[in-house]
């Protein structure tokens, strides 16, 4: 990963974190480092997100990556049983919450 920033680090970090069946936003994962925004996180993700579960990160209005990867990120959310509404992922029920296991802030609820 020639030209890693400490920035990049740092987001990479957390996608490699985000469980199976969760997604975060670009702007999400900007709030949660407490840094950047939704455009430097989408950057680092063109440049090095193939090396990390790019398809858990969406757009805050759950729709995944590119049309040329379109049908790859539903497959494999579908593989990891992420909830979903159509085509995009169902951000009030598949947005991890950051917490270690992996439970969204919904399930929290509802326990």
């Amino acid at each position: 990963m020639d030209g890693l920033n400490p920035f990049a680090e740092r987001v990479l970090d957390v996608v490699e974190r985000i469980p199976p069946g969760r997604v975060l936003a670009y702007g999400d994962i900007a709030e949660y480092l407490a840094e950047g925004g939704p455009r430097q996180v989408g950057r680092v993700m063109a440049l090095w997100g193939g090396a990390v579960p790019w398809w858990r990160v969406v757009h805050a209005d759950g729709s995944g990556a590119s049309p040329e990867h379109r049908e790859e990120c539903l497959a494999r959310w579908r593989e990891e049983g992420t909830p979903l509404r159509g085509d995009r992922a169902d951000m009030r029920r598949a947005r991890w919450d950051g917490r270690e296991d992996g439970r969204s802030a919904d399930s929290q609820e509802r326990r």
